[in-house]
């Protein structure tokens, strides 16, 4: 579903990713580990076109993606949330969640404007949809009213996560959906993945400081360092690497 190949990142001299090459097979669940610098959100940018890499190339669904805009790679069917939480603060839960079907609507901007016909028709689809597939899904029905700013942390996450699943993606890509998550919140967190991938057969691509967590839920690891790849496999083969113990822990003397 999602094939990186050769992916090379700069900025000036530093080199924040050096030949990653990795694919993320449909319906599972990839995890992307490594230290503080590894690389690994330089890595979702280029993924999702906030950043052009210098070299390789990224296939989604078998088709090259790597000179495509944001806003194309979503309307294909790849969807993120973001390390800091990005909600427009002012606004609603259901107003946050019912953007991120921007994509899947046809009517243009006068038709919009006017809301009328087609396009009252396709928003309040959208909100039905939503309503039954998204909010009922995450549990937040008793919130949908609530502005952003009225939140806990952890229904903010929450709430960011309904709004990537509102574009119906086909890649899902988490970028630490739990850090800063207590451990009920935590769980929390890890059962709703799990369900979007069972129930929805999304494919997801997961950036996790929580290895109890990575190592639970993931199906395939790969791990950065240095912008570097230094491992790739099942969770008890990259637990098992001499490599990646000294990235985390450091080599002894």
């Amino acid at each position: 579903m999602l094939r990186i190949e050769d992916l090379h990142l700069s900025f000036g001299g530093i080199k924040a990713l050096q030949g990653i090459s990795f694919e993320a097979r449909p319906g599972e669940i990839t995890g992307v580990i490594g230290p503080n610098g590894a690389g690994k959100t330089s890595l979702f940018n280029a993924i999702s076109g906030f950043y052009k890499p210098d070299r390789g190339r990224v296939f989604f669904d078998g088709q090259d993606i790597t000179g495509l805009s944001p806003d194309r790679r979503a309307e294909l069917g790849i969807a993120r949330t973001f390390q800091n939480i990005a909600l427009f603060r002012g606004m609603t839960v259901l107003d946050n969640i019912k953007l991120g079907g921007h994509t899947r609507l046809k009517t243009n901007v006068w038709q919009a404007l006017r809301y009328f016909g087609a396009a009252q028709r396709e928003e309040l689809e959208l909100r039905r949809d939503i309503e039954e597939r998204v909010i009922n899904f995450l549990e937040i029905d008793h919130i949908r009213k609530y502005p952003i700013t009225m939140l806990p942390y952890g229904l903010q996450k929450r709430v960011e996560l309904g709004r990537a699943l509102a574009m119906q993606p086909k890649v899902l890509m988490l970028d630490e959906p739990v850090a800063g998550m207590n451990r009920e919140e935590t769980a929390d967190m890890a059962r709703f993945i799990l369900d979007v991938q069972e129930q929805f057969g999304t494919t997801i691509l997961l950036v996790e400081h929580d290895m109890h967590m990575v190592m639970d839920i993931c199906s395939h690891i790969v791990v950065l360092n240095f912008g570097q790849q230094i491992a790739s496999g099942t969770p008890a083969e990259v637990s098992g690497n001499q490599d990646v113990i000294e990235a985390y822990l450091g080599a002894a003397a």
